[in-house]
């Protein structure tokens, strides 16, 4: 196993941040790791990466114990914290040949030339990295926490603040990274997870509370289904929302008159619905169960609403 996590359990004081998580991942998985704000996240990957000790269980990546093999953990390790931290002031080809440096790497300058083509980084090299865009800039933060060839990445919101264009670009790279790698990556953004990663691990307040296939969360979670239906006129909402069975109502579109219905589990609403339509005077132009995605996912198994 490239990572294995044995009932980790971290307190900060009187706070619990990890209670009793445990899961592996396979050499080559590319891992979604999910969970809202303070759910333990990045104290788990602190973990990992050996800034952070925890208070009673045990992790180990590449069969290296985090608490007493710290060093050939990080030798076996690239991480990409949240805050990426990287000296503004160095050029690129500079930076990159000071982090190889630290590792102790023998051929320096073959390892730099073959991450800056790996990363997409040949146009900027010679650039100060304060110059570069927030795009960029996270390339160089890939690019050193490859550099030392290491067999697991950890990533901590990889594509935070990126626009558009660089978030596609910055996926794409992790893609192509992940088949050499094992890699587990933090992100809010769920189309990322269900585009990149093999599988999806989600903690809440510290617990894991799902570990299986994206696929397999999306069609074996129950606690709610969804309806799409598009009438020929203006619904009021409310009126959706007193529909037996409905529990939650959300616009498709700003400015259409299509619904989602979010309803209670194994329940058929779509009589119910057709009936509401006869009394209104309105036409059903179209309904069918919409497939749930990976979001819906998470706001049912982190409490979300």
């Amino acid at each position: 196993m490239a990572i294995s996590v044995r009932n980790i359990v971290k307190e900060y004081g009187t706070q619990r941040a990890l209670d009793d998580v445990s899961f592996e991942i396979g050499t080559g998985e590319v891992v979604g790791f999910l969970g809202p704000n303070g759910a333990g996240k990045s104290t788990m990957m602190k973990i990992l990466t050996c800034f952070l000790p925890a208070t009673s269980g045990e992790a180990f990546v590449c069969g290296h114990d985090t608490r007493t093999s710290s060093m050939e953990v990080r030798r076996n390790v690239g991480y990409l914290p949240e805050h990426n931290p990287l000296y503004l002031d160095l050029y690129v080809k500079e930076y990159l040949d000071l982090v190889a440096g630290i590792h102790g790497l023998k051929d320096r300058s073959a390892r730099v030339k073959r991450m800056i083509a790996t990363v997409g980084l040949e146009r900027e090299q010679h650039k100060r990295i304060g110059a570069l865009s927030k795009g960029y800039r996270q390339r160089v933060g890939l690019a050193q926490a490859m550099i030392h060839d290491p067999q697991v990445l950890i990533l901590d919101e990889p594509t935070s603040g990126l626009d558009p264009n660089q978030l596609v670009e910055i996926r794409s790279l992790i893609s192509t990274i992940g088949k050499e790698r094992t890699v587990m990556l933090s992100t809010h953004i769920m189309q990322e997870v269900e585009a990149i990663c093999d599988r999806v691990i989600i903690i809440d307040r510290g617990k894991l509370v799902a570990d299986d296939k994206a696929s397999t969360l999306r069609s074996g979670t129950r606690q709610r289904e969804m309806l799409e239906v598009e009438f020929d006129g203006a619904v009021a909402p409310n009126a959706l929302a007193n529909i037996p069975g409905v529990l939650q109502v959300r616009r498709k579109q700003a400015d259409g008159h299509a619904w989602l219905l979010t309803h209670e589990p194994h329940a058929d609403v779509r009589q119910a619905v057709a009936r509401f339509a006869m009394d209104k005077g309105l036409l059903v132009l179209g309904m069918r169960k919409a497939e749930r995605g990976l979001e819906e996912v998470f706001k049912e198994l982190t409490k979300g609403e």
